[in-house]
């Protein structure tokens, strides 16, 4: 694999990784709700989900997904199955009121992880996005080196904007703009999700 191919690779996943999707707005209001810790382990999940659906890619499940298409349908409805059931829920908490009291315990950064990792893998269009990437810059024989370096790509370009729209959500002024317009914001944030929740669903 040449280098200009490699670093071709890594800016159309960067580009891709930067669109709005389910995983930055997780990240986005995990920041504002839990603030930054919370919102570093949503990042870290997503970047790992990206590696995995990125494996998915170069090891042949988008091909999977093209000989059996109902196993494709059963990942698109189960992942926007999970988005559409966090937005409602979103939706019913919206005008709950946010408990910024220092006795609160924000969520641990493993279950950030989790939570970016089932994001992440709820939607499953990245391993044919992928796929679309890797077809003719990656060659068939590539070995394990040119591999692991395009998944530590994945990773890096998941996980460092995730973190990076995480920390924009954590700031102070960013967070008390939040809680005077958090019934408004989260009705937002649950449209938005849900509404990607049914698009991974329907198409």
């Amino acid at each position: 694999m040449t280098l200009a191919a490699f670093i071709a690779v890594a800016l159309l996943h960067l580009m891709a990784a930067i669109s709005p999707g389910p995983s930055v707005l997780m990240a986005a209001r995990t920041g504002v709700t839990h603030g930054f810790r919370a919102a570093t382990g949503v990042a870290i999940g997503i970047g790992i989900g990206g590696v995995i659906w990125a494996a998915a890619a170069l090891f042949g499940l988008s091909l999977l997904f093209a000989y059996a298409p109902i196993l494709l349908t059963v990942f698109k409805l189960a992942g926007g199955a999970f988005l559409v059931y966090m937005a409602i829920k979103l939706f019913k908490q919206a005008d709950t009121p946010l408990n910024t009291g220092t006795s609160v315990t924000a969520p641990s950064l493993g279950r950030g992880v989790l939570l970016g990792l089932i994001t992440q893998l709820a939607n499953p269009k990245p391993a044919i996005l992928f796929a679309a990437i890797f077809l003719g810059t990656v060659p068939s024989d590539a070995g394990a080196t040119v591999i692991s370096a395009l998944l530590a790509i994945v990773f890096f370009n998941e996980t460092v904007w995730n973190i990076l729209v995480g920390r924009i959500f954590s700031l102070e002024r960013t967070r008390r703009n939040y809680l005077n317009l958090k019934g408004t914001i989260d009705r937002i944030f649950g449209g938005l999700l849900g509404a990607l929740g049914l698009k991974i669903a329907l198409t």
